[in-house]
């Protein structure tokens, strides 16, 4: 039996898609590697066969620098120093000095694994040989995201305090200006007959990049418009399930978790057309780039019936495709290289 210790502090930022995946990914493997034995934050003194990364933390990096000639080191690549960029505001030389950091920890590692095949090119362009990385994507577990149908869609908005009767557009994640946040507001300004509900915080608090801008827009909302803050994870697919819509407005993305929550709803998904989910979310979705563009498909989205069934169609195959099923066989793959190439088997 090869034993994994997995080290991870996602839970330290409550609310962000680095908490779930790595949450979602320690939950596949540990129920379903065969061959392999799992242990999360496992003490340093003790030897395991393969150490796997899931958050950037100091400590981990000097256990991994400490123990990288004893077994292989595997680092999880959840975001890159230009996505970091429009994500936290910090001074120039404290920001220069973390992202160095950042690429320091990812090249120490014998093994990358990245949630987006767009990003192989931009590591190997910071000097990470390409032969080291891997792409797996992000997975979310049905057994809690899933169509829920024992309860309607208005009894749902009611347990949210929000019109159980208007069309409602849902959207999550950290408030955030890349987000598009301040975006989300204007279009919700031309759309009165529907409701704008948005689950998540400020992740970063006082370094959160747009924080005072966002504040500022926050005091004087639409009536149609509602910021519910944090939702616990337990209570996100109640959430996307008394949404009509999931709509991400976000300039810049990896994988977000979100888009494979929703999709496990069944709702249609109407996103930016960003070159990142090109590649991942393939023809599962409803594509915009203007706010005009982003109105439009949400009016047809309410009046057409056919038009919603078949974004709902689209949402359904995103499903499928990102089953546990697929997930687990790359993660099983993966170790199982790993592995020989080590000697470990």
């Amino acid at each position: 039996m090869i034993h994994i210790n997995m080290l991870t502090r996602a839970d330290a930022v409550k609310g962000q898609g680095v908490m779930s995946a790595t949450e979602e990914q320690i939950s596949l493997v540990t129920e379903g590697l065969q061959g392999y034995e799992i242990t999360t934050n496992g003490s340093i003194m003790k030897p395991y066969d393969m150490t796997h990364l899931h958050t950037i933390n100091p400590e981990f990096y000097l256990t991994a620098m400490g123990a990288g000639k004893q077994h292989p080191i595997i680092a999880s690549v959840h975001f890159l120093p230009e996505t970091l960029e429009k994500s936290i505001s910090l001074p120039k030389p404290i920001k220069d000095i973390f992202y160095k950091y950042v690429l320091a920890f990812y090249k120490q590692a014998d093994y990358l694994v990245t949630v987006n095949p767009r990003f192989i090119d931009d590591l190997v362009e910071y000097g990470i040989d390409k032969e080291k990385i891997t792409y797996i994507p992000n997975f979310v577990s049905r057994d809690k995201f899933y169509k829920i149908t024992e309860q309607s869609k208005a009894e749902l908005r009611q347990s949210f305090g929000l019109n159980p009767d208007l069309f409602t557009i849902v959207a999550a994640g950290q408030l955030q200006m890349r987000k598009g946040v301040l975006e989300f507001i204007e279009l919700a300004k031309t759309l009165p007959d529907m409701q704008f509900v948005w689950a998540g915080d400020f992740a970063f608090k006082g370094i959160s990049e747009g924080r005072k801008e966002i504040m500022e827009q926050m005091e004087n909302l639409p009536a149609n418009v509602h910021f519910i803050g944090l939702v616990e994870r337990e209570r996100m697919n109640d959430f996307f399930n008394m949404g009509d819509v999931m709509l991400q407005l976000s300039f810049e993305e990896l994988f977000p978790m979100t888009i494979l929550e929703s999709m496990n709803s069944n709702i249609p998904l109407l996103l930016r057309d960003l070159r990142e989910y090109k590649p991942i979310l393939f023809d599962f979705y409803l594509k915009a780039n203007s706010e005009e563009e982003f109105r439009q498909h949400l009016i047809q989205l309410k009046e057409d019936t056919d038009y919603y069934q078949a974004a709902v169609a689209k949402s359904r195959a995103g499903e499928q495709f990102y089953s546990k099923e697929n997930v687990l066989k790359q993660w099983q793959a993966f170790y199982d290289r790993v592995a020989q190439e080590n000697g470990l088997c």
